[in-house]
């Protein structure tokens, strides 16, 4: 399977203008012709930082019908591939409701799957409701069994559960599904001018907590053939005088090792592509 995290620099309220960033990096990256999955960040169009409702309503889509989705089943048709990407959404029945959601069209342009947060950061917690199902673990048409998560969900509920409850992790592992994918707008604790220094080095602190938070299924691999992957489509840039970690990677988890294929740049903008058949290219830790 060939995968690519598409990673850039969306600014807050600026829809046509993200979009068409996001464009250009599509053609400037060779895009294999057999391409089966492209993901792209949590909100990719809207800008993730708004501060509440009544700011972030002029950019709400509804439901699977909005210009990302609508973006999303052009691409996905250009490039005969499965695409996610996160956008804001509202219902379009009462009463209407806010969530912060990924969509997942199919290669035909079909939507597959309406993926709504369920654990939410404090930016969340201003505008929208917790996604009603904690987490989705289903066949995504081609694609095959996925678990779907946002950015926060990979966290502790609230950062009031236990460290150790690992909810997210832990039911990827019981739906035993093989690819695990998570669209992510995930801040980091550098400044401004500190993202500047090798843009094009990952924040190595992020992607080591990443890699924590899938600690049941590393333990759980020691002792089961197959491996496990892990797609993390991360944004960067700074927004508010809020840091993006960007980073985003590839993580293969198997035999109690964890390895990544490739990862962005803390600052870069540009398509991860990966080819799951091929040999990662860093170990991380190593197995049994």
């Amino acid at each position: 399977m060939k995968v690519a995290l598409l990673q850039f620099a969306p600014e807050v309220g600026k829809v046509q203008e993200n979009i068409q960033r996001a464009d250009e990096i599509l053609q400037d990256t060779r895009i294999p012709v057999d391409l089966d999955w492209l993901i792209l960040p949590e909100m990719a169009f809207s800008g993730y930082n708004f501060h509440s409702l009544e700011e972030i309503q002029p950019y709400l889509e509804p439901t699977t019908a909005g210009i990302t989705t609508r973006w999303a089943i052009q691409v996905a048709q250009h490039y005969n591939c499965t695409v996610t990407v996160g956008y804001p959404e509202i219902t379009t029945t009462e009463p209407r409701t806010q969530y912060n959601s990924t969509v997942t069209i199919s290669p035909t342009g079909q939507i597959l799957k309406n993926y709504r947060k369920a654990f939410l950061y404090y930016t969340d917690e201003t505008w929208a409701s917790e996604g009603p199902v904690r987490f989705s673990t289903s066949p995504l048409g081609t694609i095959g069994p996925v678990t779907l998560g946002i950015c926060m969900d990979i966290n502790p509920y609230k950062f009031l559960a236990p460290w150790e409850a690992y909810e997210f992790a832990n039911t990827a592992l019981t739906s035993q599904t093989p690819l695990i994918c998570v669209s992510m707008a995930w801040l980091c604790h550098l400044s401004p001018t500190e993202l500047l220094v090798e843009p094009g080095q990952p924040d190595v602190a992020t992607v080591a907590y990443w890699v924590e938070r899938f600690q049941p299924i590393v333990e759980v691999s020691r002792e089961k053939d197959g491996a496990t992957y892990v797609l993390l489509a991360n944004r960067c840039g700074v927004e508010k005088g809020v840091c993006y970690a960007g980073s985003s990677t590839v993580i293969k988890i198997e035999g109690g090792g964890v390895s990544l294929f490739e990862t962005a740049g803390k600052s870069e903008e540009r398509c991860l592509v990966v080819d799951l058949s091929e040999r990662p290219k860093f170990q991380v830790r190593s197995g049994r």
